[in-house]
């Protein structure tokens, strides 16, 4: 049973505000493969916004700059993301702290994760006629995993039950700008984002270029594939978010 969107973890709050007063251009939804039972596209008049790219190319940061321009226009908001489910983001919090998870077992609970809120927000805010906005989808995880060496055909079957969304921006920034974004706000690099699990090197920086070398590397197969629109990240905050705003406002044109 389909229910509405629940409030979210108290660290990854999503934003909902009163329904859109401004008209939208309705289109009957996709699916890449099998619906979730009893979902039907037309029956989704909401629009599906993803916004894509590695940590530190400032893919959140715009995400929330663009949930704010959106509704200063009168359109409702219902923000998603990675490891946001209820059902199961705490237990993956601590399984990852231990970086012991296999690329199998990790590829599931993201999965889980993904389908517990498309079934539970994602498909009752786009029912609602709701603006949802995604820092990150299903390519992410398909981009992961496969460079974990899962078999392609097996990581598209498992995300068929995704929606097509109406859009997919994807911020491309060059790894030198991601190193430098990384450590300037963590620190450090991260484990997993380092992809310390696959011993691509003992070294946490060469492990990092490596891993986002092959990440991108998948992203630039689904950017043809999947019609993504890239946005050059390398640049300011500000400028990046005109270039969003100017991708995203003709999907609202009456």
């Amino acid at each position: 049973m389909v229910r509405q969107p629940t409030r979210p973890a108290a660290d990854t709050p999503k934003k909902v505000s009163k329904p859109s007063v401004r008209a939208i251009k309705t289109d009957s939804k996709k699916f890449y493969g099998t619906p979730l039972p009893g979902v039907k596209s037309d029956e989704l008049p909401g629009k599906l916004i993803v916004i894509e790219g590695a940590d530190g190319s400032g893919r959140s940061g715009q995400t929330r700059i663009l949930t704010d321009w959106l509704e200063q226009h009168g359109h409702a908001t219902v923000n998603i993301g990675l490891n946001r489910s209820m059902l199961v983001s705490n237990e993956l919090n601590q399984a990852k702290e231990g970086n012991i998870l296999s690329a199998t077992t990790l590829s599931l609970f993201y999965a889980t994760d993904f389908a517990d809120q498309l079934e539970n927000v994602m498909i009752p805010a786009l029912r609602a006629g709701y603006v949802v906005l995604a820092d990150r989808y299903i390519y992410t995880l398909m981009a992961r995993d496969l460079v974990r060496g899962a078999d392609r055909s097996w990581v598209e079957s498992l995300y068929g039950i995704a929606l097509v969304p109406d859009l997919v921006i994807y911020l491309r920034v060059s790894l030198r700008e991601l190193v430098l974004r990384n450590i300037a706000k963590n620190l450090e690099l991260d484990y997993w984002e380092s992809g310390m699990d696959i011993a691509l090197s003992h070294d946490r920086f060469d492990s990092f270029n490596k891993y986002q070398r092959m990440v991108q590397k998948e992203f630039t197969r689904m950017e043809h594939k999947y019609g993504f629109v890239p946005v050059n990240g390398n640049r300011s905050v500000a400028a990046v978010a005109a270039s969003i705003r100017g991708i995203v406002e003709p999907l609202f044109q009456e």
